[in-house]
């Protein structure tokens, strides 16, 4: 104890710039242990846990221990040079202690951040139902709480009224107000886009009759760039107010990139109806861009004045390729029809010929027509299967989705299975609507 005493004596008596190399000296030392304390223990700890808040923790509450660290060492050091007593310690005391007050009022709005989420999520009933941005949103008015709470205090330590601030700009940002409401109004929007997330860059994105990728999303507007490769700029406020039909979040299986692809072709009222939905289902299992989970169907929708009109309805992997599917499938529809002797009428004066004479080989055609029926009476059996099974299996999940003892991952698997079930339930039904 006195060979400390003595050394400290020693560093008073070299001067005021030996004192504060000592303290600069002492609290690099600080922060190097405090690094090989975060990283060989604290973050070991943090690895060898399950949770994820921990991890999302750690770098944000070591960043905060660093400038508590250096804070302190500049506070101490000062009144270890100057005296307690001293008019510049004491002046630079409030600064200290409002600093203080912002790092503690920082780590606490980061908690809250991190752990609001995580206790939301655990006191939850699974069979609830919950709006999408509701957490953000919590977290938003707790970290807002916290914050105004710690300006407070931090600018009374400075001596700083907040209310009078606040009241003395009240004037002026209602004059701001109004010149710039619209402006404003686009900057309120586009936080309320980024609480709800209806998208994300990169998607794309149906507004208002525009269909596009999303490639920016600013305070003011949101940009899309559509097929034709032009840029539309959608003002936030329009956007917030408009239907937005997102294309990249409407796969099922948790696949968002995954989009149906619906086509509508009409054929002459001659024409046998199993001949046709077999030749076109044939076709859409052999495109490559159609899936073959869930199964593509084939549906008559609607019998019109010169044509009975068919949907073809399956999905595509990745709505990139859309019109790509899409081209494969008429080019080849066109193609196979006339190899079948399908007809596919048009609303004009045209020549009645005979059969031997529209037909190269009517033979072929009737034999088609033969095997079509054949086969479709397979499909239509095994369609009435799989939309019963799919069903009894939507009602068996929903119901145990009800299970308040129900665990995280197995809730993720059985909302995943229920996707999927709705998806290929939908393509049973597909044929009612566009």
């Amino acid at each position: 104890m006195d060979s400390i005493t003595s050394y400290i004596d020693k560093l008073i008596e070299l001067g005021e710039w030996a004192q504060w190399v000592a303290g600069a000296v002492a609290a690099l030392l600080t922060l190097v242990l405090a690094r090989f304390l975060m990283r060989k223990v604290v973050l070991d700890f943090v690895k060898k846990t399950k949770f994820e808040w921990d991890d999302r923790l750690y770098a944000p509450v070591t960043k905060r221990l660093y400038a508590f660290i250096i804070i302190a060492a500049t506070q101490l050091t000062m009144t270890w040079v100057k005296g307690e007593y001293d008019s510049f310690v004491l002046s630079a005391d409030p600064f200290f202690q409002a600093s203080y007050i912002l790092l503690s009022t920082s780590f606490l709005s980061v908690s809250l951040m991190v752990m609001v989420p995580v206790i939301m999520e655990r006191f939850s009933d699974p069979t609830s139902v919950t709006v999408s941005g509701s957490n953000s949103l919590i977290v938003f008015l707790a970290r807002a709480v916290v914050w105004f709470g710690g300006m407070y205090l931090a600018l009374s330590e400075l001596g700083i009224e907040l209310f009078g601030v606040l009241a003395s700009l009240a004037v002026f940002s209602l004059i701001i107000g109004f010149a710039m409401q619209q402006s404003l109004g686009n900057i309120v929007n586009s936080f309320m886009l980024a609480l709800d997330q209806p998208f994300e860059v990169g998607d794309r994105i149906e507004v208002e009759g525009k269909v596009g990728a999303v490639v920016s999303v600013g305070i003011l507007s949101t940009k899309i760039l559509t097929h034709e490769e032009n840029l539309v700029v959608i003002p936030n406020n329009s956007l917030v107010n408009s239907t937005v039909i997102n294309h990249a979040r409407g796969g099922g299986d948790g696949v968002g990139r995954r989009i149906s692809l619906v086509q509508d072709i009409g054929v002459g009222y001659d024409e046998d109806v199993a001949h046709v939905k077999y030749t076109i289902l044939k076709l859409m299992r052999e495109c490559p861009h159609i899936l073959e989970k869930p199964d593509p169907r084939v549906l008559l929708i609607e019998l019109a004045d010169f044509s009975k009109i068919f949907r073809m309805y399956g999905w595509v992997e990745d709505y990139s390729d859309e019109f790509v599917a899409r081209d494969w499938l008429l080019m080849n529809v066109d193609e196979k029809f006339k190899m079948e002797g399908i007809d596919i009428p048009y609303p004009t004066s045209v020549e009645i010929v005979g059969e031997s004479e529209k037909y190269a080989n009517p033979r072929h055609k009737k034999t088609s027509v033969r095997m079509a029926r054949l086969q479709m009476v397979k499909e239509d059996k095994k369609l009435s299967k799989e939309r019963a099974a799919a069903k009894e299996d939507i009602e068996f999940i929903t119901e145990r989705l009800k299970s308040p003892d129900l665990n995280k991952k197995d809730k993720k698997m059985l909302e995943d299975d229920l996707r999927e079930l709705n998806s290929i339930l939908s393509m049973f039904e597909a044929g009612g609507e566009d």
